[in-house]
């Protein structure tokens, strides 16, 4: 069973979701991709009381870290560039470009920013913290206010 819930945000509004044990996804539903609940989903944001709490606090600059049980599912290559993600810390930024090298693809930049863009787990895998190359924002699923927004709360000037 899919719970969900939408969330408003200073940097715009999420679709939460969850399978009742795990988040499976926060998703910016400005994004032309993002997930589209259907008559099988139960809307309840019981699932999402701590969630949502942590990004409270994360939002006012409270919280730098989140400590949540989610589980994100992809192809092995997203995933692959999911958890390389996960490894920017909080303040700091990386380059498509980087983590292409990281994970032993240096010439696959475009299709690690299309995995980029395709996290399911906006915010928690800090997917805003990934720059291109050039040190421009570069694209961003929630938009480019959104990814603004993010990276003025961590204080990151670009």
């Amino acid at each position: 069973m899919t719970f969900y819930h939408y969330l408003d945000t200073v940097a715009g509004r999420l679709l939460l979701m969850s399978d009742g044990d795990r988040i499976t996804g926060m998703h910016w539903v400005v994004f032309k991709d993002a997930p589209k609940p259907t008559s099988e989903w139960v809307q309840d944001d019981t699932p999402f009381v701590e969630l949502t709490r942590q990004l409270q606090e994360y939002f006012s600059g409270g919280r730098n870290r989140f400590e949540l049980q989610y589980s994100m599912k992809g192809t092995a290559f997203q995933e692959e560039v999911w958890n390389e993600l996960e490894k920017i810390p909080f303040g700091k930024t990386t380059t498509y470009g980087v983590i292409a090298a990281k994970i032993g693809r240096p010439r696959a930049v475009r299709a690690v920013g299309t995995a980029v863009g395709h996290n399911p787990m906006s915010i928690i895998v800090p997917c805003h913290r990934v720059l291109a190359t050039s040190g421009g924002l570069g694209g961003y699923a929630g938009g480019l206010g959104g990814k603004r927004a993010l990276l003025n709360i961590e204080n990151i000037k670009i």
